[in-house]
């Protein structure tokens, strides 16, 4: 397996790329199977992505849209990641798109962690467009640096697809995809942007301690390809 870098100095070049990838990546599936999953990330980085996306005019209804991670609030609120693609990802063309959110009223997100993976089984695996971020802190997903529940999360052997996660360094309880579960897409990519955010790329390489920086878990791995786009 390998590792693809695919760096640009714009980022008009880079959404125009990444969405090209993505947007061929769905339709191969859709024409192998009938239908699609495309799984995104939260924060700012995504948004000029999602925008993009939107406007482009494929097969949406065959599309099922999940989450990487969810911070465990109802999907109104203003953190809510599910709330977050609603209003960015999911309109015009992509309005036709199924989602399917991570998020279950009523129960904490570790009494949650079983349900919540039935429904990813059901409704989104296997996975075939994974669209990972990563933060300045070298966090994806909802895999945060030195949490007590990482050795569990990046274990893979480990079937769950998702795991209940309280960061140290970061507001909400999350619940996020396994490392496990992240290498089992038919497409991964890792998409960031920023000096700040290049520096923990660089340092991620080179380091081996994945506790310290969990975007290791997926850059150094021997089971699935990965493309990385940057600028």
């Amino acid at each position: 397996m390998s590792r693809s870098e695919f760096p640009f100095t714009s980022q008009q070049e880079l959404l125009d790329a990444l969405s090209k990838a993505i947007v061929k990546d769905l339709y191969e599936a859709i024409a192998l199977k009938g239908k699609a999953s495309l799984l995104v990330s939260g924060g700012s980085t995504p948004k000029p992505l999602f925008e993009r996306l939107r406007e482009i005019d494929l097969p949406w209804e065959k599309v099922t849209v999940g989450l990487c991670d969810e911070r465990w609030v109802p999907a109104d609120h203003p953190d809510s990641n599910e709330r977050f693609v609603k209003e960015t990802l999911l309109l015009s063309h992509a309005a036709k798109a199924t989602f399917v959110g991570m998020y279950i009223n009523g129960l904490t997100a570790l009494k949650a962690e079983k349900p919540c993976d039935q429904l990813l089984q059901e409704k989104l695996y296997p996975f075939d467009v994974i669209i990972l971020g990563m933060g300045s802190d070298g966090h994806t997903a909802s895999l945060f640096p030195e949490n007590e529940r990482l050795e569990e999360a990046f274990d893979l052997d480990n079937t769950a697809l998702c795991i209940a996660i309280e960061p140290a360094t970061a507001p909400h309880t999350r619940m996020s995809l396994t490392r496990a579960a992240i290498l089992r897409a038919h497409h991964l990519y890792l998409h960031f942007e920023g000096e700040e955010k290049r520096a923990v790329y660089r340092a991620a390489l080179e380091g081996d301690a994945m506790s310290m920086l969990p975007i290791r878990s997926v850059l150094q791995q021997e089971r699935t390809d990965i493309k990385v786009y940057y600028r």
